[in-house]
């Protein structure tokens, strides 16, 4: 195992045995209860929940550093993960200790003042579950409340740790083991009641919601987020209501509406607010005959934390078809709108329209789109529905779509701030090529969208998201009006894949750019004001916090993420290992230099005597394996780039892995469910295809 390192020197080295490794710890932890987290946007010292605030407003006060000297700003410290996979995760920050989670579901709690490790935690996630993770094998963080600190894992368990020693305290199934669901989102607590959703719409799951008893662990309540088979019954009116939407006999493909990331609450109100995902099958013709809304993907849906009761929903794409998710990230503000202050809920979800809404009864105020769409025409004005555009339904035809499914919003964390009034939205420009599976069969192991993804390269329609997301201008950060639902101003980049955003009182904007570069913007102007090089993407939303006079300002980087699936993110040089890096004015550390990457070469496969159908096996690449290792096989992240491999010289070699799984704990399982040995051979014919054209 490779020892963790971090800025100031020390090394740590062991095994992880399913259990914390800890170090002295300086401070006692203070318990973190309803009053400490109710009163948490006064308190500029800390970062106790996922977004700083039940708000969700990622906006900090701290404003000592500020526009004018924000470009004295430099590195503190940092500390390097052990792993290479991608980095989501929005630290916690409590009584001077920053708690953060890092792929595989690992938990570090780290001195904030020095980056010096003082525990971590390996939940020891089968390395064969990483096929069942959508976007990699990533986690967003964890939730505090009393003395312990609330991660959810890749596998789908809940797990309580001590927050002085990194010892579990309990830890429960939250998913059923044998169908795919996964947990990458963050946890948050209300009440005493952990909520934690999870992920697995594509591998064809039913999606939910549930409330853990922080002490014990005993669940208290769970809502499903589309109804189950009604031969069963309804667990609620809710969902017999939500039962009349759908159609078909949706409920042997799971239904999707997976609550993978967004949570939002009110104390005032006393609601929870969850951001619901797409269907599964994406494609609404296989999932409900092609008929109904399907309630409740793609939706807004307000709860009773107390008991997961059903207050109100408000759906963003009716009848979705295009993986446009509503998990996006949900910000709760009060904003003076035609003359009167209203309580509003505000989200820019991936179907590219930036909406408004009353958050005490769920009420349409408006919403406009803060990119290019054109699968609709535009949203009824009284109620939001949209008016969808026949042909991209892709029906009979296939159909050029924006946004395409990695939305023009995917989960990285907007801001708001509430000096400026504005939203800031880590955007994408993005199309994508939408046809129907004609020869759809429910599969293990792969995904299950309904879309014949292939198709996508051909001809005029060669044109990707991969594609759009690479143009200039295709990736901006936006900050966006909205009461006036305009656009104030917009930086572009000239990738996607940037990340989470950070707005401060101190006048600034922050995010990480996927070229590895840290970047500090005027709030009110866009301006540039400081950038960093970190060696890597910053993908996850930055925090702030305070301790002795000094503000911190700190981030993950390491590429992966959606960056997986999507074949995004830059080709610079890049830090072996994921880190946490973390600025403050005057700091002196220094980041170690980067060891060049050595000039890849394709293997030598003039004897590799590949049999089979190239076209064929590009067919089942697609289908198999592209959303891992990217389209055309070129991988820009730590999973293999194929073209590049040894293994496809030797028939026996690629089969005992692509087949029979032998590298299994590696996250690479056998397909011989899904694949026939013919077909990994043509498979292999494919990417020794590739290998020849480098």
């Amino acid at each position: 195992m490779r020892p963790f390192r971090s800025a100031v020197g020390r090394v740590f080295q062991g095994a992880m045995l399913g259990v914390a490794l800890a170090h002295s710890i300086s401070v006692p932890a203070a318990e973190v209860d309803a009053a400490r987290l109710l009163a948490a946007p006064g308190n500029s010292a800390d970062w106790l929940t996922h977004g700083r605030t039940y708000d969700e407003q990622r906006f900090s006060p701290l404003a000592r550093i500020n526009q004018s000297n924000v470009g004295e700003l430099k590195l503190a410290w940092f500390y390097d993960f052990d792993t290479t996979r991608g980095q989501e995760a929005t630290p916690l920050v409590i009584d001077g200790v920053m708690y953060v989670t890092s792929a595989w579901s690992k938990v570090f709690a780290l001195d904030a003042r020095t980056g010096r490790e003082l525990w971590r935690f390996d939940p020891k996630v089968d390395g064969a579950k990483a096929i069942d993770a959508c976007c990699d094998v990533v986690n967003r963080g964890v939730a505090a409340w009393g003395k312990r600190v609330f991660v959810g894992t890749l596998d789908g368990r809940l797990i309580a740790l001590d927050r002085e020693t990194g010892q579990p305290a309990w830890s429960v199934q939250t998913t059923d083991p044998s169908k795919r669901y996964t947990i990458t989102g963050a946890p948050r607590v209300i009440g005493g009641k952990v909520i934690i959703g999870n992920g697995g719409g594509e591998m064809g799951v039913r999606g939910y919601v549930s409330a853990y008893d922080a002490n014990d662990g005993k669940m208290v309540w769970r809502f499903y987020t589309v109804p189950g088979n009604p031969k069963d019954g309804f667990e609620n009116a809710a969902l017999e209501r939500a039962a009349k939407t759908w159609h078909g006999e949706w409920w042997k493909y799971g239904g999707g509406g997976t609550v993978w990331d967004s949570m939002a609450y009110d104390p005032q109100l006393d609601l929870l607010y969850i951001g619901v995902g797409n269907g599964s099958p994406w494609n609404h013709r296989i999932r409900s005959n092609g008929e109904g809304d399907n309630l409740y993907l793609s939706s807004i849906v307000a709860l009773r934390p107390a008991t997961g009761e059903y207050v109100w929903h408000f759906q963003t794409t009716p009848a979705e078809s295009w993986d446009f998710t509503a998990t996006q990230h949900i910000i709760l503000a009060d904003l003076t709108i035609d003359g009167r202050v209203r309580k509003v809920l505000m989200q820019a979800p991936k179907n590219g329209f930036f909406y408004v809404l009353d958050r005490a009864t769920g009420e349409f105020i408006h919403a406009k789109n803060y990119v290019h769409v054109t699968w609709t025409t535009g949203l009824d004005p009284k109620t939001g529905r949209p008016g969808v555009v026949p042909e991209a339904r892709y029906l009979r035809e296939p159909a050029m779509v924006s946004p395409g499914p990695l939305g023009a919003h995917n989960w990285y964390p907007m801001t708001f701030s509430p000096q400026t009034k504005l939203a800031y939205i880590p955007a994408l420009e993005a199309s994508s090529y939408y046809k129907h599976d004609d020869a759809f069969q429910f599969r293990d192991r792969t995904w299950n969208t309904g879309i014949a993804f292939s198709l996508s390269r051909d001809g005029a329609n060669a044109k990707t998201v991969a594609d759009a997301a690479k143009s200039k201008g295709g990736a901006m950060l936006i900050a966006w009006d909205p009461v006036g639902q305009r656009e104030v101003w917009r930086v572009n980049y000239e990738r996607a894949g940037n990340g989470g955003l950070l707005s401060t009182g101190g006048g600034l904007v922050f995010q990480g750019s996927v070229d590895g570069m840290f970047n500090a913007y005027a709030a009110d102007t866009g301006a540039r004001l400081w950038s960093q090089d970190v060696q890597n993407a910053i993908h996850g939303g930055p925090v702030t916090f305070e301790l002795d006079g000094e503000q911190y300002v700190a981030a993950l980087a390491g590429i992966g993420g959606v960056a997986v699936a999507g074949g995004l993110g830059g080709s610079q040089n890049r830090s072996a290992f994921g880190r946490v890096v973390a600025f403050k004015l005057g700091g002196k550390a220094a980041l170690p230099s980067l060891i060049s990457n050595v000039a890849r070469r394709p293997p030598d496969v003039r004897r590799a005597n590949a049999e089979g159908d190239i076209e064929a096996g590009r067919r089942n690449y697609d289908r198999v394996c592209m959303a891992c290792h990217g389209m055309d096989a070129k991988s820009v992240t730590a999973i293999p780039d194929l073209r590049y491999s040894n293994a496809i010289v030797d028939r026996a070699t690629f089969k005992s892995i692509v087949i029979d799984g032998v590298r299994a704990d590696k996250g690479m399982v056998g397909f011989g469910s899904t694949l026939t040995p013919a077909q990994a051979e043509e498979i292999r014919a494919y990417l020794v295809s590739l290998a020849v054209a480098l």
